[in-house]
């Protein structure tokens, strides 16, 4: 057995605790990274926390927000036809039926919403045609029928040139809905797909709404008349495409007609 050479024995040693200096060094800077990471995790974790309540109050302020828009409209559009009680039911059930039609006719869900919201100022333009004519109990005389088509005009100058994608659309609403599919209609005599889609859709939902409930020249019509008048008018006054996607879709509407027709309590005095 050689003899033990201290030199060696010692230049060992020194290596083994270089390397047991090393292997500590590795592992607290392991320990230090691993430490990071789950603070950097727990981190993450509350951002993520903080974050989808961000977005749940956004949400929530998004729908508050929509919520009175859809309100101020409404309230806007009753300011047109204030005398007469049924208007509130009629814009809500009539700006549904549009929404609906849109839905079905492939419309995206912003434009669905876009109708939704400006269908509902289609007769805004009433606010300038005087009271007497606007709540006649009976048939309109030429002259005054002359004066009640001015509402499609006024309507889009009290629209005109505004910012907002939905007043855009509604002022176009407002100037068109009475235009027929057969260019018999007003303020221009617009005929077949020269009429904006939106407002085929509004002219169609109106009318219908408008025959189904009491108004102050007349009683409402009995839902399968006013079926029967839809259809014949088929080409004629309304697009064909959206009269038969109506028809079909007739029960849909008529819960929609039940959901949104509300009980009206006498006023006090």
């Amino acid at each position: 057995m050689e003899p033990k050479n201290p030199q060696t024995e010692s230049a060992n040693i020194d290596q083994l605790q270089k390397y047991a200096k090393d292997l500590a060094e590795v592992y607290q800077s392991k320990k230090e990274k691993a430490k990071e990471l789950h603070t950097a995790k727990q981190q993450l974790f509350k951002y993520a926390d903080d974050l989808n309540q961000t977005i749940l109050e956004l949400k929530t302020a998004n729908q508050e927000l929509q919520e009175s828009y859809l309100d101020t409209i409404h309230r806007l559009a009753l300011a047109a036809e204030y005398k007469d009680e049924d208007t509130g039911d009629h814009i809500v059930r009539m700006s549904r039926y549009c929404a609906f039609i849109a839905n079905k006719h492939g419309f995206t869900p912003m434009e669905v919403q876009h109708i939704l919201y400006a269908s509902p100022m289609h007769d805004i333009g009433k606010i300038g045609v005087p009271d007497n004519i606007l709540m006649k109990p009976g048939k309109l005389t030429d002259e005054e029928f002359e004066t009640m088509k001015t509402h499609t005009t006024i309507g889009a100058k009290f629209l005109a040139h505004p910012k907002s994608e939905i007043l855009k659309l509604a002022e176009q609403i407002a100037l068109y809905h009475h235009e027929k599919w057969n260019g018999t209609g007003y303020p221009h005599g617009l005929s077949g797909d020269t009429i904006p889609l939106a407002a085929r859709i509004v002219a169609l939902a109106d009318t219908f709404d408008a025959l189904t409930s009491k108004r102050p020249y007349k009683d409402p019509y009995p839902f399968e008349v006013a079926y029967d008048i839809i259809k014949k008018e088929r080409s004629q006054h309304f697009d064909p495409a959206i009269v038969d996607l109506f028809l079909k879709n007739i029960d849909e509407i008529l819960k929609i007609k039940q959901k949104n027709t509300f009980e009206r309590q006498p006023f006090p005095g």
